[in-house]
């Protein structure tokens, strides 16, 4: 019996212990009320553990009245701390609760730290290689464009060839534009120039024109005001085919039609693309914009949209999917007159 009564009186001392170590330990994140309960606890357990000590000592020596002593603060330390824990069990269950949906925001946060650290560096990737492919494009396509001009000036050109050949040269411009505006994205200085967003739209649907030939598709241009603004060479024409083509290849049925509207305002330009598609799953639709997401499988790089973002917050406007639904989706852009907003 004495040898039971020592080693529970000692396991209640080293609860005691424990309680009172972990009390200390953690009062940056328990409440104040649970460390008073915790602590309070820990001295019921050890008069618990004291009771069983004077067991020991009341085999040989018999202070009956230092036993009922102890009995009489462990009944009292007994009686508090149940009542405290029945006071306090909703508050405690919160507190327990509300730290483990803390300890879970903190794995979901670092879970999206991680993929951000993993979406840096794909950008930082994607910008050596687009230097890279800038460079190796530019070189074949400015020899394509010395070409193209040599005929256009040949003296047995006829003006059909002169015609295929300007147009030809022209795409080759536009190609290398492009590619050097992916460029753009991380250096400055390059002058804005007034664009008409209605015209630059117009290029897009002709370069669309095999597309839309395919999938028997309208595409509707609609323009009402100035549709002049400020932008970088080559940037709105970037925003607009992107936005234009993702929309014509939303709608899976023949017969249907794409609609560019243009809404020339005092202070900038309001663009609303509206396709006739199956909308945007609402999954992908938190993250649109996001560099590397693709809906389009191996036929998507993910950087479409998130190319467009970047233009649109460089010009000082914005881009947003106002409206999707199983009927279509509507994209809208805000372009802003001036592009020198965009650099204060």
């Amino acid at each position: 019996m004495v040898i039971a009564n020592s080693i529970t009186a000692l396991a209640y001392l080293s609860v005691c212990l424990t309680l009172l170590y972990l009390v200390r330990h953690t009062r940056r994140v328990i409440a104040r009320d649970w460390a008073y309960f915790a602590t309070g606890f820990a001295l019921f357990i050890v008069a618990c553990g004291s009771t069983h000590l004077m067991e020991v000592v009341t085999t040989w020596v018999p202070f009956f009245w230092i036993d009922a002593s102890t009995n009489i603060i462990t009944a009292l330390l007994s009686a508090w701390v149940a009542v405290q824990l029945i006071r306090r069990v909703r508050t405690v269950g919160d507190s327990i609760n509300d730290y483990a949906a803390r300890l879970a925001n903190k794995e979901q946060e670092q879970r999206q730290m991680q993929e951000s650290l993993m979406a840096a560096q794909k950008l930082e990737e994607w910008s050596r290689l687009s230097a890279m492919v800038a460079h190796e494009v530019a070189n074949p396509l400015d020899a394509i464009q010395n070409l193209l001009y040599l005929i256009r000036n040949d003296e047995a050109a006829t003006p059909e060839i002169n015609r295929w050949a300007s147009a030809a040269e022209e795409e080759a411009s536009r190609v290398i534009t492009i590619s050097r505006s992916t460029l753009d994205f991380f250096r400055k200085g390059t002058q804005p120039e007034s664009v008409s967003l209605y015209e630059a739209a117009e290029s897009v649907r002709s370069l669309l024109k095999s597309l839309l030939q395919k999938q028997q598709l309208n595409l509707d241009l609609i323009a009402s005001g100035d549709t002049t603004v400020q932008a970088l060479p080559g940037e709105p024409r970037q925003v607009l085919l992107n936005l234009m083509r993702n929309a014509c290849e939303a709608i899976p049925e023949r017969g249907r039609k794409v609609i560019v509207a243009f809404n020339g305002q005092l202070e900038g330009v309001e663009v609303l693309i509206t396709d006739q598609g199956t909308g945007i799953p609402p999954t992908v639709l938190a993250n649109l914009f996001s560099f590397g997401l693709t809906t389009k499988g191996v036929q998507g790089n993910g950087m479409g949209l998130w190319a467009v973002l970047q233009i649109m917050q460089r010009h000082g406007g914005s881009v947003e999917v106002i409206e999707t639904s199983a009927s279509g989706t509507t994209f809208r852009l805000w372009w802003p007159r001036k592009y020198a907003s965009a650099s204060k």
